[in-house]
């Protein structure tokens, strides 16, 4: 064994130790009596907020569901973890979770995957409610009717093939800072994503999961989050075997919608979902028979054709040929003046003009609500049409069927982008392709699975193929595109579609050589002293009804561009991202830097 790989084993049994030995802590294993939690805790999501101290306290209760025509008897466990410095093992922040567990497949085999939404700010009950845990919320999407709040049995769950753990982010849900830290400390790319790895590492080490196939499931901002969180963890010798990026952005300043202000980054990326809308509403010429088949054809469009002439228009203000602007209108359905007036056409003028007297949504382009309509009214119809739903199916599974009942609210939403610190490895807003490459690059067997929807405005799907493409080829990296928006899960035909590709990867992933993590934390006892915080007692409880939850303040919808990034980093890029041989730089500096930093 080189001193290299001595040092990171230790700097992997530190952690173990660390975590481990911290006390507390609810068995996401499960077994024993159910038990139901009345949490009194004062959660707040402010950004100043913090609790003075922390249980790790949960409820724990047992279900079944049927998935693939059979019946699976599962755990569930609400409640919170501690997440605790890597180094001296100092609380940070009480991670509200809930975790899916079956006893009976149990084993250093068993994959376990850990979900979480973006914003930021966003609490995971989109993901949670809405994609593979064994309970899920009824949409019907897209169709335009208001659904009611109703949870069945998810036969897409996929508890079948892995544990699942969700967890909100701190400043979101019932997640907060532990004093000495506030929300605050941890809003910002690399703190966000320390604290999670902190967080994976104690929920490992407390339920014996250090050893388990890891794997990584982000939503739109949880994505910037996988990538980060990915070196991380690799740079830390934590076991990672697969990322999942549902609706990526991955590279901020490369995303035109993102960007928001028209005309200043090449809408290339974006034009073929342009496509796939006007097609899903028979405005285009001819009308598709075959999605798949149209969309290579947009793709290979806007390459040859599209792209130059919007780089054209953003560089020097240059109009488009006669015939190519035909082209755009057949091939859209967008009316001719909007693209005479902006080659570079940004989502938010499409979304307007696309159907006249009608507004499409931002998050799902196949949902459309006339303007002035409660649907339009907050500037994305397929946002509203869900949040109430949610809103209220969360409050139900949280109370009745978990039996975790809170005093506090619990935040689908919080403030945290109005100060949150995009910056990140030198670029504002960030670029994490370069340590997604990272982590690939310290762990070639890494898988990555990329998921998109063909008609999402907000992650573009070809704008997520332009960013990967910067990797170069990889044997470990799929992308997967489907019918569907942002959420591409509340689709009923693309669900169990995703669900089998998560599957496949899941199931192809071949055994990863990790150093056995009990001997990795006898070690680091003998090596290093410790303190280590005994768990506080459970606080008393009082019966309490009822949860009251905060919904979303969509009203900035209506702005144009992306809602979860401040106005004032809506500037074009001053200069282009990395690639080829300028990344591979970027990379190895990552890498090295990481590398001091862990050893330090």
């Amino acid at each position: 064994m080189t001193p290299r790989s001595a040092a990171r084993l230790c700097v992997a049994a530190l952690l173990a130790a660390w975590l481990a030995g911290c006390g507390g802590g609810g068995d996401a294993g499960g077994g024993g009596t159910p038990t139901g939690l009345v949490d009194t805790t004062p959660y707040s999501t402010a950004g100043g907020a913090f609790l003075a101290s922390a249980d790790e306290a949960a409820s724990v209760t047992t279900h079944t569901v049927t998935v693939s025509g059979a019946p699976i008897a599962y755990t569930a466990t609400a409640g919170h973890v501690n997440a605790r410095a890597p180094v001296g093992g100092a609380p940070e922040a009480s991670m509200f979770y809930v975790a899916y567990t079956v006893p009976a497949m149990a084993g250093p085999n068993r994959p376990i995957i850990y979900f979480y939404n973006g914003g930021p700010g966003s609490a995971t009950v989109w993901l949670h409610l809405g994609s593979f845990a064994p309970r899920r919320v009824v949409t019907h999407a897209p169709s335009t009717t208001v659904p009611l709040p109703q949870l069945v049995d998810n036969a897409e769950s996929l508890i079948d093939v892995a544990d699942l753990v969700f967890v909100d982010a701190v400043g979101t849900g019932y997640s907060e800072a532990i004093a000495p830290f506030l929300n605050q400390s941890f809003w910002s790319v690399d703190g966000d994503a320390g604290l999670m790895r902190d967080f994976i590492a104690r929920y490992a080490a407390v339920n014996q999961r250090l050893a388990s196939p890891t794997y990584l499931f982000g939503e739109s901002y949880g994505t910037t989050r996988s990538a980060v969180l990915a070196h991380l963890m690799v740079a830390a010798a934590m076991r990672l075997d697969g990322v999942v990026l549902q609706s990526s952005v991955l590279d901020y300043n490369s995303n035109c919608d993102v960007n928001g202000i028209a005309g200043a980054i090449s809408c290339e990326g974006s034009f073929p979902s342009y496509g796939m809308v006007g097609a899903w509403f028979s405005l285009t010429h001819p009308v598709p028979t075959d999605a798949d088949a149209y969309a290579q054809q947009l793709r290979d469009f806007s390459a040859a054709s599209y792209g130059p002439a919007a780089t054209a228009w953003v560089k020097f203000r240059q109009p488009a040929a006669p015939a190519l602007l035909n082209q755009l209108v057949d091939l859209t359905g967008a009316p001719l003046d909007a693209w005479t007036t902006n080659v570079d056409l940004d989502a938010t003028t499409f979304r307007s003009r696309l159907l006249t007297g009608q507004l499409i949504g931002r998050y799902d382009a196949r949902i459309a609500a006339p303007n002035g309509s409660a649907l339009a009214a907050g500037g994305d119809p397929s946002s509203t049409l869900v949040t109430a739903p949610f809103t209220a199916a969360a409050r139900s599974l949280f109370t009745s069927e978990l039996q975790y009942t809170a005093t506090a609210t619990y935040t689908l939403l919080s403030n945290a982008i109005n100060s949150w610190d995009f910056s990140h490895d030198g670029r504002n807003p960030p670029d994490t392709i370069p340590d997604l490459a990272a982590a690939i690059t310290l762990r070639p067997s890494l898988k990555v699975l990329s998921l998109a929807g063909y008609h999402d405005l907000a992650t573009p799907f070809h704008q997520t193929e332009l960013d990967t493409g910067r990797l170069g080829a990889k044997p470990g990296l799929a992308l997967r595109v489907y019918p569907g928006g942002h959420m591409t899960y509340l689709d009923d035909g693309s669900r169990p579609r995703i669900k089998a590709d998560v599957a496949a990867m899941i199931a192809a992933q071949p055994p990863m050589a990790v150093a056995d993590s009990a001997a990795m934390a006898r070690q680091a006892a003998t090596e290093s002293p410790t303190s280590r915080p005994s768990a506080s007692p459970l606080r008393p409880a009082r019966i309490v009804i009822g949860s009251p939850i905060v919904g979303e303040d969509r009203s900035a919808f209506a702005q144009g561009g992306d809602p979860y990034l401040p106005p004032a980093l809506r500037v074009a890029p001053s200069a282009p991202s990395p690639s080829g041989a300028a990344l591979k730089v970027l990379v190895e500096r990552k890498i090295a830097e990481r590398r001091a930093d862990v050893y330090r």
